[in-house]
C-alpha cells in the first residue's frame, strides 16, 4: 500500500492531484462520485484504482478545502 496515494507532478496532467502511479485525477474521481456512479462503478471502468485510493482522494479533497481559503457561491449547486 502506498504511503502517499495522491501526488502532483506538473508534468502529468497539468499537475492536478492524481492517484500515485496513474493518470487519474482526483477530480475525475470526485465528478464521478458526483454524477452518482456508485465506488464499484468508478472501480470498474478504472481498474488501476482501489477502494483505498478512492478514499484517498475523498480526504484529498476534503484536506483542500478545509485551507484558509474562502470559496463563494454565487449561484446554486443542482
Amino acid at each position: 500500500m502506498p504511503e502517499q496515494w495522491v501526488v502532483s507532478n506538473p508534468k502529468v496532467m497539468m499537475g492536478k492531484p492524481v492517484i500515485v502511479g496513474t493518470r487519474i485525477t482526483v477530480e475525475l474521481i470526485l465528478e464521478k462520485l458526483a454524477a452518482g456512479e456508485t465506488i464499484e462503478q468508478v472501480l470498474e471502468a478504472h481498474p488501476r484504482l482501489t477502494r483505498e485510493s478512492i478514499y484517498a482522494a475523498l480526504g484529498f479533497a476534503g484536506e483542500a478545502l478545509r485551507a484558509d481559503v474562502v470559496y463563494p457561491v454565487t449561484e446554486a449547486i443542482a
